[in-house]
């Protein structure tokens, strides 16, 4: 079982402007220099979905949920269930 070090987790959100575009947000991966900025923009936004990749298929999942993203995007109606199917695939764990 991965540890917490082994772990990156992130956020599916839907910004709250005008805009309303889905983002999703790898709160381990952030920097003193965008964190603050980065967390206030998913804080006030609309929560879609959150949990973990697992660090050695990272890679692969953040392609996954670029896809989801796009997806999203483009009017899909993607569910958090359907998001946890596919994610799971590829070892991603959600938070709950």
């Amino acid at each position: 079982m991965p540890t917490p070090a082994d772990k990156t987790m992130f956020e599916i959100y839907r910004e709250a402007d005008y805009g309303r575009q889905f983002r999703v947000v790898f709160f381990t991966d952030l920097d003193e220099h965008n964190k603050e900025a980065e967390i206030n923009r998913a804080m006030a936004g609309e929560h879609v979905y959150d949990g973990f990749l697992v660090d050695r298929r990272k890679d692969e999942g953040k392609k996954k949920l670029a896809e989801i993203i796009a997806r999203l995007n483009k009017g899909e109606a993607v569910t958090p269930d359907q998001i946890e199917r596919e994610l799971t695939a590829i070892e991603a764990m959600p938070t709950s």
